[in-house]
């Protein structure tokens, strides 16, 4: 481009990843790459705190709690595919939340992480994000950050997108300081 031109070319941000892997949130960026850019640090964070370690010390507890990180990861899996795929685009539960009797145990995504093996667990929470990833794209093309839930509560009332990632951050977030504990409890690692 000619010296004397008076277009500006707005540069690609350049993805930043911490020494964990993770993808750091922009300093600068609009509501919707912020918002993201959280959502994405919060999910890489419980990785992080997951990763390398087997079924034992993913059953591991730090009484008096019952919470586990295997718990953690099924639990947030659960909760992406719910709020994204059946909250937010009023899709039919996937598997395995398809069969499970949850009158029978509310608890369930927290309970059964017992009895699956840790691959079958960081897969299971993987695939929901990739899930959660696409049902976002679809939100965001239908409506942008202000598109409601279809899924209403009983009043007719309805989150919007911007609330739904929101309250998502903020699941990972309230999570991930129990994975910090818990990782710390199993191995003594430590780290933000």
């Amino acid at each position: 481009m000619p010296e004397d031109d008076d277009r500006r070319t707005t540069p690609t941000p350049t993805l930043v990843v911490d020494e964990q892997g993770r993808p750091e949130p922009p300093l600068t960026g609009d509501e919707l790459s912020t918002l993201l850019g959280f959502l994405e640090f919060h999910r890489a964070t419980l990785a992080w705190k997951c990763s390398g370690l087997d079924a034992a010390a993913l059953r591991a507890t730090l009484p008096p709690s019952t919470m586990t990180l295997g718990g953690l990861l099924k639990h947030l899996a659960y909760v992406e595919d719910s709020w994204f795929g059946e909250v937010l685009l009023g899709q039919e539960p996937v598997a395995p939340w398809d069969t499970v009797d949850w009158s029978a145990d509310r608890d369930w995504d927290w309970h059964s992480a017992a009895d699956d093996e840790p691959d079958a667990l960081r897969r299971l929470c993987e695939d929901a994000v990739v899930r959660a990833r696409r049902s976002v794209e679809q939100a965001l093309a239908d409506g942008g950050l202000d598109r409601l839930a279809d899924r209403r509560k009983a009043d007719g009332s309805a989150p919007n997108l911007r609330w739904i990632l929101v309250h998502m951050v903020e699941e990972y977030a309230r999570h991930n300081g129990h994975a910090d504990l818990l990782r710390e409890a199993v191995d003594g690692a430590t780290g933000e």
